[in-house]
């Protein structure tokens, strides 16, 4: 009996330790993630404003008809193997 009792004990012991141990990970791992994040976020600053930048200046203005552009189009191929040729 002493030593289930023991046996208990231990185990809630190591799966205590466990747990803290995950916890603590999960922290670290959290902090890494939030500090990469950080740094992107600041190294980008510049390429983010040069893109909003862009964006606003090359809008296109309404009603404006763009000559021989193809904006949007489809193909359909048939092939017509009947005659054998």
């Amino acid at each position: 009996m002493l030593r289930k009792i023991v046996a208990f004990v231990v185990t809630l012991a190591l799966f205590g330790l466990a747990l803290m141990f995950s916890v603590l990970f999960f922290v670290v791992v959290l902090t890494a993630g939030a500090a990469t994040l950080g740094y992107l976020w600041w190294k980008t600053r510049a390429l983010r404003k040069q893109m909003r930048m862009h964006a606003r200046d090359a809008a296109p203005v309404e009603h404006e008809v763009f000559e021989g552009e193809v904006i949007e189009g489809e193909v359909i191929r048939v092939d017509d193997l009947r005659d054998g040729k």
